[in-house]
């Protein structure tokens, strides 16, 4: 099976690393996957490959100038999808969709196009990527979006799309086993957050949350690792409230699944996500979080909020009280807690399971068993 597999950039991000999770299982299993940066740039893999995936970047293929950039792709897609000739296409995020789905129309190729956010929070989609969206989705052999709250949103956006499934992301490869017990010595706690500084992640209000919480648990520390342009905004605030010793802010890092894993608990305060995979992780290694019910993927993952703490988006009151419980607990309640999500979500999420359903997404028999498919008249 030769798999075409089309991203806009293996730069860093969530979409990226769940290209390279599934490239990679791909590959071992004895596929044959191309995978595609077709961004109008080149630079670096942020992830490490498969040695038999092939990487290629569609810049080196265009060599027009700036201004025919755009028609310029479309050939030089066509004519990489012509020398493939792949068994599938599988495409990520809205723009590489609709170029992919403009370049290989009347090729015959069967094309999976898989939505990467929130439809409905598209918010910085131009109107005429928009049009050609809601004009080239129905083209798609079956549109996938990552959680069951999404679909509406996504008919709501090309109503004439036919098939749409729900395909969440896998766990990641590699990922430690759920720990036994909370880590480190007893006499200071930390909760952590993940994720790119920037406003949907609501940094700094949580910033403001654990500042007037931080006297009650003289224990505990908050410490957010990632990196973004309002990073230094939030510096510059923890300074100001002289909370640098407990609000920890260290930048982005390496090893992710490390600091989580030796942290105490996690809270996701975003006002929106797509599918927010630092909770899905620290659920997966046995940690209690707190998440905002936030558009879209917590709820699901969470199981309406069974095996994590969910709060209404927005409401920082509501935060502040499930982290004042949470941080008030015994260590018994919260590994309690930590140990149903990762059973749950490792139970759901595996990658074994995913990739079936990523098989399925090709398949024209409707109610295929491994896919949660969905027909749209």
């Amino acid at each position: 099976m030769h798999i075409l597999f089309l991203v806009s950039s293996m730069h860093g991000g969530g979409a990226e690393r769940v290209a390279a999770t599934l490239a990679n299982a791909w590959a071992r299993r004895g596929d044959t996957v191309t995978l595609v940066c077709c961004y109008s740039g080149r630079g670096a893999c942020a992830y490490a490959l498969d040695a038999r995936v092939r990487l290629l970047w569609l810049a080196d293929r265009i060599q027009g100038p700036r201004w025919r950039r755009p028609l310029d792709k479309l050939r030089a897609l066509r004519a990489l999808a012509r020398e493939t000739a792949p068994d599938r296409v599988l495409s990520f995020l809205t723009n590489v969709n609709v170029t992919v789905l403009l370049a290989t129309r009347g090729l015959g190729l069967p094309v999976v196009v898989s939505e990467r956010t929130d439809p409905a929070h598209s918010v910085n989609l131009e109107p005429a990527l928009r049009m050609l969206r809601r004009w080239t989705y129905p083209w798609a052999r079956r549109v996938v979006v990552q959680t069951r709250q999404s679909l509406p949103r996504l008919m709501a956006v090309a109503p004439g799309t036919r098939r749409l499934s729900v395909i969440p992301n896998p766990l990641p490869d590699g990922l430690p086993a759920p720990r036994a017990r909370e880590p480190g010595a007893p006499a200071r706690r930390r909760l952590a957050a993940l994720g790119r500084f920037n406003p949907v992640k609501r940094f700094e209000a949580l910033i403001e949350v654990f500042a007037d919480l931080a006297p009650r648990h003289p224990d505990w520390d908050l410490v957010i690792w990632g990196d973004g342009p309002r990073r230094v905004a939030c510096l510059g605030r923890v300074a100001e409230l002289g909370l640098e010793d407990r609000i920890l802010l260290p930048g982005r890092t390496e090893a992710p699944w490390r600091e989580l894993a030796g942290a105490h608990a996690f809270v996701l305060s975003s006002a929106v996500e797509g599918f927010p995979n630092a909770l899905l992780e620290a659920m997966a290694l046995g940690l209690p979080c707190v998440a905002t019910d936030c558009p879209s993927g917590p709820r699901e993952l969470s199981r309406g909020g069974r095996d994590a703490q969910l709060v209404p988006a927005g409401d920082d009151a509501a935060l502040a009280a499930a982290l004042d419980q949470l941080m008030s607990a015994t260590p018994q309640w919260r590994e309690d807690l930590g140990h149903r999500a990762a059973a749950s979500v490792r139970a759901r999420y595996g990658l074994d399971g995913i990739l079936r359903q990523w098989d399925a997404a090709w398949s024209d028999e409707a109610g295929s068993p491994e896919i949660h498919e969905y027909e749209h008249d």
